[in-house]
């Protein structure tokens, strides 16, 4: 009888073992939790966007074309890419024409100084426009009213670097999070612009109309301040 019950035991402990190895395997985080080991988080970008070690393969950032400017840019694609790629059109065409030396998308991290804004290149959430023109002074003033409108109809969601306490003229980035849901509604946005005639980047706009000025410089009242 005792050997019985001891080998009964052995046999039921082994099955619990391996039933709780087997759900370890198939939830991820279980087993770790189990011994008390944490997994490492995967990195991000100041933004919080996760770092890409590379493009256009096994990624989230790839090379996309910039509709009528002939201009090719790896961005984060989705949301972030409608985002970006509205930003860059706009300035295209109201702004200065661009020529490939004059955009630059996603950059590996080890090429960047983390924790600064510029470091969100690598997670492909931001773009330099103009990457020689990053220092102070580098826009005529009715250019810059005109990149107050493009920053406008962001509502936000992008950041010019000409306004950070390190002043990079040259960048544009992300300034939410990807759970934030103002990035898939302005995503949205722009894609509906995209295919509606008479809207989007390229559709001639009075940067100077009381209402478009005005909603301009509330927020960057806003984003000079923060």
């Amino acid at each position: 009888m005792r050997n019985d019950i001891s080998r009964r035991a052995v046999v039921t402990s082994a099955a619990v073992i391996g039933a709780a190895a087997a759900v370890g395997s198939f939830v991820p985080g279980t087993a770790a939790a189990a011994t008390g080991v944490r997994t490492k988080k995967a990195p991000v970008s100041p933004n919080g966007w996760p770092i890409e070690k590379e493009a256009n393969h096994v990624s989230t950032v790839w090379t996309r074309r910039v509709a009528g400017t002939g201009l090719e840019v790896e961005l984060r694609i989705g949301d972030v890419e409608a985002v970006l790629i509205h930003v860059i059109r706009r300035f295209h065409y109201e702004v200065e024409q661009l020529h490939t030396v004059d955009l630059a998308g996603w950059r590996q991290a080890g090429t960047l100084r983390k924790g600064l804004p510029e470091s969100n290149l690598a997670s492909g959430t931001a773009v330099r426009i103009r990457p020689g023109a990053a220092a102070k002074g580098g826009l005529f003033p009715q250019q810059e009213i005109v990149l107050r409108d493009i920053l406008a109809d962001c509502e936000g969601v992008v950041r010019w670097g000409g306004d950070d306490s390190e002043v990079d003229e040259s960048l544009f980035y992300i300034d939410a999070g990807p759970d934030d849901e103002r990035v898939a509604a302005l995503g949205e946005r722009f894609r509906d612009w995209d295919t509606t005639p008479g809207l989007g980047a390229g559709t001639a706009v009075d940067v100077r109309s009381s209402s478009r000025w005005s909603r301009a410089e509330r927020l960057a009242g806003v984003q000079r301040r923060a």
